[in-house]
C-alpha cells in the first residue's frame, strides 16, 4: 500500500483541509477517495463521501459529543439535551447535490422514529437561514436544523467528521456517544437499521 495512502494526518488540497480519518475507519479506499475529490478543482466546494458505513462497538466509542449550537428557529441545543435519546446529525448545505437527494429519506426516517423518541437535527454548514428555509419547504423537512456556519457543532465532531466532507451523518447512543457514521449520501435501509440498533441498546 502507498504510504502516502495509508497515513492518517491532515491533507490539504485546493483550501480544503480534511481531518484524518480517524476513529478506526481501515479503508484505505475512502482517504482515496476523498483525496481525488479534493484535488480535482471541481469547484464543486464539498467533498463527497462515498457511502461507507463505519459503526462504533459499545465500549470502543468515545466521550459524549460536546455539542452546543443555535438551530435557526434560535433554540440552543446543550450537550444534556442529546441524553436518553438516539439522536441523528445530518450535515448538509443547499447546493450539496446528494444533500438534496437524500433529504427526503432523511424525512421519512424522522417521521418513522420520531415516535421512538429519536431526534433528529440538520447542521447547516453554510447557508443563510432564507436559503435554509427554502431547502426544508422543497423537500417537506419538519426536523430542525443548526445554523452552523460558525462551525461550533463540526468542530464538536471534529476527528468524526472530516471538513468539507458533506453529506455526513451520525448516529449518536442515549449517552450521545457517536455509534455509527455515513460518509456520503445515505442509503435509507442501512439508516434505518443503525437507528434501530441504537434504540435497542
Amino acid at each position: 500500500m502507498d504510504n502516502n495512502l495509508s497515513r492518517r494526518g491532515v491533507l490539504t488540497a485546493g483550501g480544503v483541509l480534511l481531518a484524518g480519518l480517524t476513529m478506526g475507519l481501515s479503508a484505505c479506499a475512502q482517504e482515496d477517495s476523498l483525496a481525488k475529490q479534493a484535488k480535482a478543482g471541481d469547484n464543486k466546494n464539498y467533498v463527497a463521501g462515498d457511502g461507507s458505513v463505519t459503526e462504533f462497538a459499545k465500549a470502543d466509542r468515545a466521550a459524549p459529543v460536546a455539542l452546543k449550537g443555535t438551530l435557526f428557529n434560535g433554540e440552543t441545543v446543550k450537550p444534556e439535551d442529546l441524553k436518553g435519546k438516539v439522536t441523528v446529525l445530518n450535515f448538509w448545505f443547499a447546493a450539496c447535490a446528494p444533500c438534496r437527494i437524500e433529504a427526503p429519506q432523511l424525512e421519512a426516517l424522522h417521521q418513522d422514529f420520531k415516535d421512538q423518541g429519536v431526534q433528529f437535527f440538520g447542521v447547516n454548514l453554510r447557508d443563510e437561514q432564507a436559503t435554509a428555509e427554502a431547502f426544508d419547504k422543497t423537500f417537506n423537512i419538519t426536523y430542525p436544523s443548526f445554523n452552523d456556519k460558525d462551525g461550533a457543532v463540526l468542530l464538536s465532531v471534529s476527528g468524526i467528521v472530516p471538513p468539507g466532507a458533506v453529506p455526513t451523518t451520525l448516529v449518536l447512543d442515549k449517552e450521545g456517544k457517536v455509534a455509527s457514521r455515513v460518509l456520503g449520501e445515505i442509503e435509507k435501509s442501512t439508516l434505518k437499521a443503525l437507528i434501530t440498533s441504537a434504540v435497542a441498546e
